[in-house]
């Protein structure tokens, strides 16, 4: 076996983790039992009723370019959740763009390796190594925004309790954070109070800052300003208390990062360490792993490996993923 098809066969094992992962990923943020959990509890809070509508979330602006593509996008089911991340990354891109990309870098990934003679099987590990990374963009792009907007929401709910101590409205402590704080969280809370300006009801502008923000601290914030404009009470203090909530749990996840940070060492070590020995012996002693390479047995026992590998990476990672 030649250093292409090596290459091939370790873009093989790569694309299957990282389609595990995207795949993960794209679950957790969209179908997770927590993330079930807190839009219920949203649209209850929101409707006062258990059946509350299902809000669309599709961007207000054209995901296609036209009005027929839009709704050719809208039929096709489960792209709800594909454009709801699109909109949480905060990436000037459409629907349509990236499906466009999706399919392209899909279409090229399976030509490839036709056009060098390679199998057929190699071209459909390419082509799904090269169709995930516009998946794996908008969600690593996804995971950075929402960081520094967690990052930042004690700051901005500290100054919204200042505001409300000074006698400012609501909307007007929205204002002062969407002028006087950083992007994303200001422009977030732009949105926010261009909505209530311009005639959205709150509760409705609130719920649409959830829903793209997609954030478990934020959605806190919102629950609790929906049930006290019911119920009354003093909403400055409930939003210290909010942001003290918010700042223990960073700096515990900190703390965890920080113990945490030799397991993960370890598993991209105990990771990598396998092919990094066979690329070092192939280059060393090319005969020696020659048998392994031609023999049928000695091939499928590479597939059994990387199988197993598959699963081994998988089960390091749910251990050193600590959730807080």
């Amino acid at each position: 076996m030649d250093v292409l098809t090596l290459l091939f066969a370790l873009a093989t094992f790569i694309a299957v983790v990282l389609f595990l992962e995207g795949a993960y990923l794209w679950w957790s943020s969209t179908h997770s039992p927590e993330v079930k959990r807190l839009n219920r509890r949203l649209e209850e809070v929101a409707t006062g009723v258990q059946g509350a509508k299902t809000a669309t979330l599709f961007k207000d602006d054209s995901a296609s370019g036209s009005a027929a593509g839009d709704r050719l996008l809208a039929a096709i089911p489960r792209l709800g959740g594909v454009n709801r991340l699109i909109v949480q990354s905060r990436l000037d891109l459409t629907l349509a763009q990236f499906l466009g990309w999706t399919v392209a870098l899909g279409a090229v990934g399976f030509a490839l390796p036709l056009l060098l003679n390679r199998p057929v099987v190699l071209g459909i590990f390419g082509a799904a190594i090269l169709a995930m990374l516009p998946t794996l963009y908008v969600i690593r792009a996804r995971t950075r925004h929402m960081q520094q907007f967690e990052r930042q929401l004690p700051e901005a709910l500290d100054l919204m309790g200042r505001a409300l101590r000074a006698g400012h409205a609501f909307p007007t402590a929205i204002k002062m954070v969407a002028e006087e704080m950083k992007d994303p969280i200001g422009g977030e809370f732009r949105i926010l109070f261009d909505e209530m300006n311009y005639g959205v009801p709150q509760q409705t502008a609130l719920l649409n800052l959830a829903s793209r923000t997609d954030s478990t601290d934020l959605s806190y914030f919102v629950i609790a300003v929906l049930i006290q404009r019911d119920s009354g009470g003093n909403l400055a203090e409930l939003l210290d208390n909010i942001s003290s909530i918010i700042r223990a749990r960073l700096k515990l996840y900190g703390e965890i990062r920080t113990l945490s940070a030799e397991g993960r060492l370890s598993a991209w070590i105990l990771g990598s360490l396998p092919f990094a020995t066979a690329a070092m012996i192939n280059i060393v002693n090319p005969g020696f792993m020659k048998v392994l390479w031609e023999d049928p047995a000695g091939i499928n026992f590479i597939y059994g490996a990387l199988v197993m590998m598959v699963f081994g990476v998988l089960w390091m990672r749910k251990i050193i993923r600590i959730h807080v």
